[in-house]
C-alpha cells in the first residue's frame, strides 16, 4: 500500500535516531503528531520534543520522556531561555519493553493531549505558545518506523491511479469527546459525483450510507448492527472496493456493504473527510 499524507507534508520513515527535523509550517491547534515506533528491550529511556528551532538551546515547548528504571515514569517539561522547568511526572508507563507502539501527539488550544495505543494518557498544558514550535526532535532508546504530521480536517487529496477493483483504502483516527458526525466521500473529481459517503453519526448512533449522483442525493441506507465510532475512540476503517460493492470494516469487524450505484467507479479518484474526527494517517 501506499501512504498518501494531507497536502503539503511528507511522513518520515525510519529516521536515525536521534532526529531533528523541521514541522512544515509549524503547529497550530487541532493538528496532530503520529509516530510509531518500538521500544528495545534494553531501553533505559528516550526522549521526544516539539522544539522551538533546531539549534543547541532551543526552547522546548513540550517534552515527553519515558523512563525505565526503578519506578517506571514518564516526565514531561519544557525548557526556556536554557533552563528546565518544574517537572510533571506521571507514574505509570504506557510502553512495554520489546514491543511496538502508536502514539499520536493532539493539538488543542489548551495544551497536548498524548495518547500511546489507542489510550488517553496525559494532558501537558501550553507553557510555550504552540506557534512558535517548528521543530521535532526524538532521542535515546527507541526505534521509530513512522512520524506523520496531521493537518486540519476537512482532507482532500487525490486517488493514485483512481480506484479499482480489490483496491483496499485505510483510515485512522480518532473520535473527538463533543463530536456530532463525520464524513468520508470517495469523489468523482470531475463532476463532483459521490460515489460512496460513509456518515457516522456520533449522537444518533447511526452510520449512513448514500451516494450523490448528478447533483442528487440517492436513499439512504442505515441498517447496521452496532455503531462502532464512539466519542473518545480510536478506529480503523477499512473500505475495501470490489466490482459489485464497497465492503466496510472497522476496528477489523465487517460493518457493512455498499453496492455500487455509480457504476464507473474507477473514475473515482478522490478521497475527502469532512466533520469532527481526528486523522492519524491514510494508506490506499
Amino acid at each position: 500500500m501506499t501512504f498518501v499524507p494531507p497536502p503539503g507534508y511528507q511522513p518520515i520513515y525510519n529516521p536515525s535516531i536521534p532526529y531533528i527535523g523541521p514541522i512544515l509550517g509549524g503547529l497550530r491547534p487541532e493538528m496532530s503528531i503520529y509516530i510509531q515506533g518500538a521500544v528495545p528491550e534494553g531501553i533505559t529511556r528516550f526522549h521526544i520534543d516539539l522544539q522551538c528551532g533546531d539549534f543547541e538551546g532551543a526552547d522546548v515547548a513540550f517534552h515527553f520522556n519515558p523512563r525505565f528504571d526503578f519506578w517506571d515514569k514518564v516526565v514531561f517539561n519544557t525548557f526556556r531561555e536554557g533552563v528546565w522547568e518544574g517537572e510533571e511526572k506521571i507514574k505509570k508507563m504506557p510502553f512495554k519493553r520489546g514491543e511496538h507502539f502508536e502514539m499520536v501527539i493532539v493539538v488543542n488550544s489548551e495544551g497536548y493531549q498524548v495518547n500511546v495505543n489507542g489510550k488517553e494518557f496525559y494532558f501537558y498544558q501550553h507553557r510555550i505558545p504552540v506557534e512558535r514550535v517548528c521543530v521535532l526532535g526524538i532521542g535515546g532508546d527507541v526505534f521509530i518506523q513512522t512520524i506523520n504530521v496531521i493537518g486540519t480536517v476537512p482532507y482532500s487529496n487525490m486517488i493514485p491511479g483512481g480506484m479499482s477493483g480489490k483496491r483496499t483504502i485505510v483510515v485512522r483516527g480518532m473520535v473527538p469527546y463533543g463530536a456530532q458526525r463525520f464524513a468520508v466521500n470517495f469523489v468523482v473529481g470531475f463532476s463532483r459525483d459521490i460515489a460512496f459517503h460513509l456518515n457516522p453519526r456520533i449522537t444518533e448512533g447511526l452510520v449512513i450510507r448514500n451516494s450523490r449522483i448528478g447533483g442528487m442525493w440517492g436513499q439512504e441506507e442505515i441498517e447496521i448492527g452496532i455503531n462502532p465510532f464512539m466519542e473518545g475512540q480510536y478506529f480503523d476503517l477499512s473500505i475495501r472496493c470490489g466490482h459489485r460493492r464497497f465492503k466496510i470494516f472497522v476496528n477489523g469487524q465487517h460493518l457493512c456493504n455498499f453496492f455500487h450505484r455509480f457504476e464507473a467507479f474507477t473514475q473515482v479518484d478522490m478521497l475527502e473527510i469532512e466533520g469532527d474526527v481526528q486523522i492519524s494517517y491514510i494508506h490506499f
